[in-house]
C-alpha cells in the first residue's frame, strides 16, 4: 500500500489542509492568515509548484523575496507571512502529511521598531481628544472613551453591547468584553466613563452601543477609524491618529500616572510583559537621551 504522505494531493485536498489550519483561529487573525495563504497558493500555482509536497526552504525564501521586492511588502509584513507558513507546514509535519517542515529554518527579514513612535498622544492631546469628542455627540464621546480611557482594541470597542456594562462586581460597575484570542475580561468603569457609555445608550437596553452616523448601522472598524480622524482634526491634533494610537496613548498615560508596570500589563491585557515594557522604555527615550548630557557637557566647556 502506498505511503499516504508521498501521494501528491489534489487541489481540493490542498484547500482542505488550508481550511483545517485556518479553523484553529478566529476573527481578524483567521482573516489575515487566510489572505496570506491565498496569496501563497496563487504564487505556487503560477510557478507550477505543489504547495504541499513541492515546497522547499529555498523556495519559501524566494517567495519572501518576491513579497519584498515585487509586491513591495514591508519587512514586518514579510516576516508575518513567513511566520504563518512556518506554522502551516509545522502542523502538516506533526499530522504526518509531510515528513518534515520545509519552513523550519527559513530566514526571515529582521524587523526593527522605533520605540518612540509607539507612545501615542501626550496627556494634553489625549485630554483634548476626549473633550472634543464630548462636544460632537454621545456616540463620538463613547468611542473616544472606550479607546482612549479604557484602552480597548477597535474590534472590542465596536463589539460592545449595551448589556455588557450593566453589571456590578465588588461595588464596581464593570464592562465585560471578549478580547484577542477570545479571552474574556472584566474592566471596572469609573463614574465619568460609565456616564459617557450610558449617554451613548440613549435609554436603550439591548443592542450594540456604537452606531455609524446614520444612527442605525452598528459601527465597524473602518467607521471607527473615520470617526477617530474626525475627532482628532477638530481637536487640532496634527499627528496621524487612528484607533490603535489611542490604545497606545492609554498605556503610556497609565505609566506616566505612576501605575505599576504589572498593573498596566493587566489593564492592556498583554500576554507578554515585554510588550508593555516597550511602552515604558519608549516614553522616556527622548527625555533621557544621551545627547542632552553631551550637549550640556560641551556647552559648559565652551
Amino acid at each position: 500500500m502506498a505511503d499516504a504522505t508521498l501521494i501528491a494531493p489534489t487541489q481540493s485536498t490542498t484547500h482542505l489542509y488550508v481550511a483545517q489550519f485556518l479553523a484553529r483561529y478566529s476573527g481578524g487573525t483567521r482573516d489575515l492568515y487566510g489572505i496570506r495563504m491565498r496569496l501563497f497558493l496563487g504564487w505556487c500555482d503560477q510557478h507550477g509548484v505543489d504547495p504541499i509536497t513541492g515546497v522547499t526552504r529555498p523556495l519559501l525564501e524566494l517567495y519572501g523575496r518576491h513579497l519584498e521586492e515585487v509586491r513591495g511588502n514591508a519587512p514586518a509584513s514579510v516576516a508575518g507571512t513567513l511566520g504563518t507558513l512556518k506554522m502551516f507546514y509545522r502542523l502538516l509535519a506533526v499530522d504526518g502529511v509531510i515528513p518534515t517542515s520545509p519552513a523550519e529554518y527559513v530566514r526571515t527579514p529582521k524587523v526593527w521598531y522605533d520605540d518612540v513612535k509607539i507612545v501615542g498622544l501626550s496627556r494634553i492631546e489625549l485630554g483634548s481628544f476626549i473633550a472634543t469628542a464630548r462636544t460632537m455627540s454621545p456616540n463620538h464621546a463613547a468611542l473616544a472613551t472606550l479607546l482612549g480611557l479604557l484602552g480597548l482594541r477597535v474590534s472590542e470597542a465596536c463589539a460592545v453591547q449595551i448589556h455588557d456594562f450593566q453589571d456590578y462586581e465588588r461595588d464596581h460597575r464593570v464592562l465585560r468584553v471578549v478580547g484577542k484570542g477570545k479571552k474574556p475580561a472584566t474592566i471596572p468603569l469609573p463614574p465619568p466613563i460609565f456616564r459617557a457609555l450610558d449617554a451613548a445608550a440613549e435609554g436603550r437596553d439591548l443592542g450594540p452601543l456604537l452606531h455609524r452616523l446614520d444612527g442605525v448601522t452598528p459601527l465597524d472598524r473602518h467607521s471607527a477609524a473615520r470617526m477617530t480622524r474626525a475627532i482628532a482634526k477638530k481637536a487640532g491634533i496634527r499627528k496621524p491618529v487612528h484607533p490603535h494610537v489611542l490604545r497606545h496613548s492609554f498605556i503610556t498615560a497609565a505609566l506616566d500616572a505612576g501605575a505599576p508596570l504589572r498593573d498596566v500589563q493587566i489593564a492592556a491585557r498583554h500576554s507578554d510583559p515585554r510588550i508593555t515594557t516597550r511602552y515604558d522604555r519608549a516614553r522616556g527615550n527622548l527625555d533621557r537621551h544621551a545627547v542632552h548630557i553631551v550637549a550640556a557637557y560641551i556647552a559648559g566647556a565652551a
